[in-house]
């Protein structure tokens, strides 16, 4: 039996280079559509309401998140199906996630307002620059971000690790370990 083409959502996940003239690049647009709606709603809402913001937010995501979430509003992403949420998380506000490349928060992660999560890059060569290519996030469990942080594609950040305001994290974080500076260092170990 001839193995099934896998669609443009699974070459994204894998990483591989989508450019915008790929023929399933409209399925693409179509949910990048989706979350400018569903956020523009997200971010127009009372945000004393967290039963139903969270509702909204099980909605951008296409799944359900658990009653513990607790996010601030505005909040933006450029797609959002790709995001997963565990227990006991806090998202402040403003936060960006760019979660193409697909985007974890593990259970009890804080993260602090104005926090960029970036899994989508595009190609250096000059002629490919409008495609892009997207590696996972990850912030495993406990994991505490702090204000104003930018977290580049494919970086896992361990559990109960610090990254202090205003870090660029463009490497994994080790477990245990507090990272700041741009580009973010290990400055102490808990």
């Amino acid at each position: 039996m001839e193995p099934q083409p896998r669609t443009i959502f699974e070459r994204e996940l894998a990483g591989e280079v989508i450019s915008l003239d790929d023929p399933e690049y409209p399925q693409i647009y179509a949910i990048i559509r989706k979350a400018i709606r569903v956020t523009s709603q997200l971010n127009a809402m009372p945000v004393d309401d967290n039963e139903q913001v969270n509702r909204v937010f099980s909605e951008l995501t296409n799944q359900p998140v658990d009653d513990t979430f607790f996010l601030i509003p505005p909040f933006y992403t450029d797609f959002g199906h790709n995001i997963r949420i565990g227990r006991n998380v806090f998202v402040n506000h403003a936060c960006t996630f760019m979660d193409r490349g697909g985007i974890t928060l593990e259970d009890d992660v804080l993260v602090g307002p104005k926090v960029n999560l970036i899994t989508t890059n595009h190609p250096t060569e000059p002629g490919q620059r409008r495609a892009t290519y997207s590696r996972p996030i990850v912030l495993k469990k406990g994991a505490w971000i702090g204000a104003n942080v930018t977290v580049m594609p494919g970086v896992t950040i361990e559990e109960n690790a610090i990254v202090g305001a205003g870090a660029v994290v463009t490497k994994d974080v080790p477990a245990n370990s507090i990272v700041a500076g741009v580009p973010a260092r290990v400055v102490k170990n808990l």
